[in-house]
C-alpha cells in the first residue's frame, strides 16, 4: 500500500544559515551569532511553555505590575525569566532590559551586547488561544568590555541595532530576524527541535489593502488619524486587528497594510514602547522595504531618553504609511 504521508523537504537550518551569513556583521567573531542562537533557543522553551499553558495553570495574571502598571501575565514572567537566564549563561550579553522590568539588568561586564526585550508581547490574549510574541532588539555596547554597563550603552538610537526580531507563536512558531541585511523568517518544527528557513528574503509590499488600528478608541485620536482610518473605508481596505502587535505586524509584512498605534486622549505619547517593541520592528519593516515613523519622525531616529519611553506607531507598507502620516504635515 502506497505511504500516503506526504514528505517534506529538509531545508536550511537556523543555525547554518547563521554561520553562512555571518560574515556579513562587521565584527564577525560569533558573538552575535552565539546571542542569535540564545534567544532562539530560549524561543524553543517558551513555545513549548505556551503549548501546555491550559494544562499546567500558568494562564491568567500573577498579582502584580510591571513598571507601566500593566497587570503582569504569569507567562509575562516565565518568558522574562528564560529569555534572561539564556543570555546570562550564553556570555555574550553584557545587560537586558525588559518590558518586566523596572532598571537596566547588568548580566556580564565582558559581554559586548545590549538586548531590549519584549519577552512575551499580547500575552494577555494566552487566555484565548490568540497568538502571541517576542520582540527583540541588539545593540553593541558603547563603553570599553569590563567596565560597568551605563545608560549611554543602553539609550541608543534605534538606527544602532545591529539585530532585531520576533518569534511568533502560532499555529506555528517562527523566528524572523534582519542583521541590516534583508530580512529572513524560519519556521520550528517541533519533531526536530529545528528552525528551517522557510521565508527567504522577506519584503512588503509597497501597496497594501489591510489596516490595523483599535478603531474602539477612534473619537480620541487626532484628526490626521481619524482622516486616514476614513481613507482607509473609503478604499474598502479590510479592517483586521488581532490586538497582538507580532501577529498583526507579521501578517502586514506578508500580504502588505499597516499597523497604527497613535497617541490618544488616554495615552498622549501613544503606548507602545520604543526601546524593546518600536525600534526592533521599524528595523525589520525598513530592511524589507517598508516604513516606520511616529508621525512626525522616523522611528530608528529617535533619541531615548528613558528606558520605557512610548511613541505612537505607524509601520507598514511604505505607500500606506506615508499617505497615513501626510496629514501630520500639513
Amino acid at each position: 500500500m502506497e505511504d500516503s504521508r506526504i514528505a517534506l523537504p529538509i531545508g536550511t537550518t537556523l543555525d547554518r544559515f547563521i554561520k553562512k551569513k555571518q560574515d556579513e556583521f562587521q565584527y564577525a567573531s560569533g558573538e552575535l551569532s552565539q546571542l542569535l542562537r540564545d534567544i532562539a533557543l530560549a524561543g524553543k522553551v517558551v513555545n513549548r511553555e505556551i503549548n501546555k499553558a491550559g494544562l499546567i495553570n500558568i494562564v491568567g495574571a500573577i498579582g502584580t505590575q510591571n513598571v507601566q502598571g500593566e497587570d503582569q501575565q504569569k507567562l509575562d514572567v516565565l518568558a522574562n525569566i528564560r529569555f534572561t537566564r539564556a543570555l546570562s549563561k550564553g556570555g555574550e550579553a553584557c545587560a537586558v532590559i525588559s518590558e518586566e522590568d523596572d532598571e537596566i539588568v547588568d548580566l556580564n561586564n565582558h559581554g559586548r551586547y545590549v538586548i531590549a526585550i519584549d519577552p512575551l508581547d499580547g500575552s494577555s490574549n494566552i487566555d484565548v488561544n490568540v497568538s502571541i510574541g517576542t520582540i527583540f532588539s541588539i545593540f553593541r555596547r558603547v563603553t570599553p568590555v569590563g567596565s560597568p554597563i551605563q545608560e549611554i550603552d543602553v539609550l541608543q538610537k534605534g538606527s544602532e541595532q545591529v539585530a532585531a526580531g520576533y518569534l511568533l507563536y502560532g499555529s506555528s512558531t517562527m523566528l524572523v530576524y534582519t542583521t541590516g541585511h534583508g530580512v529572513n523568517g524560519f519556521t520550528y518544527e517541533p519533531s526536530l527541535g529545528e528552525y528551517f528557513l522557510s521565508h527567504p528574503d522577506m519584503s512588503i509590499p509597497e501597496d497594501g489593502a489591510i489596516y490595523s488600528i483599535n478603531e474602539g478608541s477612534f473619537n480620541s485620536f487626532a484628526a490626521p488619524v481619524k482622516n486616514y482610518v476614513n481613507y482607509c473605508k473609503e478604499q474598502k481596505y479590510s479592517g483586521r486587528y488581532i490586538g497582538s502587535l507580532v501577529a498583526d505586524f507579521h501578517r502586514n509584512l506578508l500580504k502588505g497594510g499597516i499597523y497604527i498605534y497613535p497617541a490618544t486622549d488616554k495615552d498622549k505619547n501613544g503606548k507602545l514602547r520604543l526601546m524593546y517593541e518600536c525600534n526592533a520592528l521599524a528595523y525589520i519593516i525598513e530592511q524589507a522595504g517598508g516604513v516606520a515613523s511616529t508621525g512626525t519622525e522616523r522611528i530608528l531616529e529617535i533619541t531615548p531618553s528613558e528606558l520605557h519611553q512610548r511613541v505612537p506607531f505607524f509601520v507598514g507598507s511604505k505607500n500606506m504609511v506615508e499617505e497615513a502620516i501626510s496629514g501630520f504635515k500639513k
